[in-house]
């Protein structure tokens, strides 16, 4: 596990989140007993296509997992300092590292990549919470959910971190060719294959990191992204991300989620009277 992981967890910790409480959602089938039915049929659209609208959480890295990936010593450092909402084990492992189901004589990363990333972390301040923002795909690998809004024209997907947001536009236009003006999260446009949804993003700038690890990304980046709604409360995501600037290959990652029912996403506040950066500091 990346040292500055212990940093991240306890100035992400800072951010406040809530949920709605004791109210049902509409729509969502249940069972006898009045819990939701994950295992119903996949809702869909007028139009017949599966519905991915809802909150969703993606599938959590347990504790023992992440010893296993990153030792002892840096879980046991991550543990003496987490904080309420940010526990370990309620994040994925492609949080921390994107590449690590690859193993390391066949990773993809560039020598030039490897610099950034030595350089970044050097450079990293740990008393300022908001040094640096948090984009795609951290936004949605870390500990809170995410929301999708399935409309005729344009799917929505909200992030509980940093309150960010992505449109993908599904009204038949493709992406530009060129874009003036690089944006943290891209832009994305999407497809139906069956019962698929597709994603095509790019676009992107060269400012934030994949993981907490600082894999970079540079303005060649160009993400596929797999929606499969498999029943009423399970979707697999799949990602394959291509850097031919920064990674010799493409290189994929596949996270389920699962539907948070009866629950919603909120409002985060990062460094609002934020006092602990200074104490990390020292």
């Amino acid at each position: 596990m990346h040292p500055r992981l212990v940093v991240a967890l306890a100035i992400f910790s800072t951010c406040m989140s809530a949920q709605w409480l004791n109210f049902p959602t509409p729509g969502i089938p249940r069972t006898r007993d009045g819990k939701p039915n994950l295992s119903a049929p996949t809702p869909r659209t007028a139009d017949g296509k599966p519905d991915l609208s809802g909150v969703w959480m993606h599938e959590r890295t347990s504790v023992a997992e992440m010893r296993r990936l990153f030792g002892d010593a840096r879980v046991d450092e991550v543990l003496a300092t987490q904080a309420p909402g940010m526990e370990l084990g309620t994040q994925s492992k492609y949080a921390f590292n994107i590449l690590i189901d690859i193993p390391p004589e066949d990773s993809p990363l560039r020598p030039e990549a490897a610099e950034i990333m030595h350089r970044r972390n050097a450079e990293y301040d740990p008393a300022d919470p908001c040094a640096e923002f948090i984009s795609f795909p951290l936004a949605g690998l870390l500990s809170e959910p995410i929301k999708i809004i399935q409309a005729a024209r344009v799917t929505a997907i909200l992030y509980e971190v940093g309150n960010l947001h992505r449109q993908i536009f599904t009204d038949g236009r493709a992406l530009p060719k060129e874009f003036n003006l690089p944006a943290y999260l891209g832009y994305s446009v999407g497809h139906w294959e069956r019962d698929v949804f597709v994603v095509e993003t790019a676009g992107f700038n060269d400012k934030a990191p994949l993981d907490d690890m600082e894999h970079p990304r540079s303005e060649n980046l160009r993400v596929k992204e797999r929606f499969h709604r498999r029943d009423f409360g399970h979707m697999d995501v799949e990602m394959t991300f291509d850097d031919p600037k920064m990674y010799t290959k493409p290189f994929t990652i596949k996270v389920p989620h699962t539907l948070m029912a009866d629950a919603d996403i909120f409002e985060m506040v990062c460094n609002e009277n934020e006092k602990d950066g200074v104490h990390i500091q020292r």
